[in-house]
């Protein structure tokens, strides 16, 4: 078992699946965070890094819909994402398809499951399987982590009122 930890945030890939498993727990409930999962008022001020902008092209967040979104450096497009929602579970499960454009034959499917952890708290767990080792490898040495973990670090702010 791979794994690399961000303040809070568990990144695992076993070395005999293509598979990569991110866990983390934030101060709110389950309602809310769910919610900052898949409102794209709200998708926008938390997913990926501290210096890239997101603008959303679509975003139709509900079982069978489907998104696609842009990444901006300095006004420059860095990068774009797609994919499907396979299924919206308020609250507890999310299972989407994600997409890179730059890579449009790897695709990964991403399950969210949203758990109580006590005390007003949520467990996010995110489990995304591709279809190759080579795969998973290239996308945990493609800098996800950063991304995932300064993400989760304004998903905190963005859920204590900041």
């Amino acid at each position: 078992m791979t794994s690399t930890t961000g303040p809070g945030t568990r990144i695992e890939a076993d070395p005999q699946l293509p598979t990569i498993r991110i866990t983390r727990e934030f101060a709110a409930p389950q309602e809310r965070v769910f919610r900052a999962w898949i409102d794209p008022e709200l998708v926008v001020r938390w997913l990926g890094p501290k210096d890239l902008d997101m603008k959303i092209d679509a975003w139709e967040g509900r079982t069978g819909g489907h998104y696609r979104y842009s990444v901006h450096r300095d006004g420059q497009e860095v990068a774009a994402f797609y994919g499907s929602f396979h299924e919206v579970r308020p609250a507890t499960r999310l299972v989407q398809t994600f997409t890179y454009e730059g890579v449009p034959d790897g695709v990964s499917l991403d399950t969210a499951t949203f758990e109580p952890a006590g005390e007003g708290r949520t467990r996010v767990t995110v489990l995304s399987v591709v279809d190759s080792l080579a795969a998973r490898d290239a996308i945990l040495a493609s800098g996800m982590e950063h991304g995932v973990v300064e993400g989760y670090q304004k998903l905190d702010a963005l859920l204590a009122g900041a």
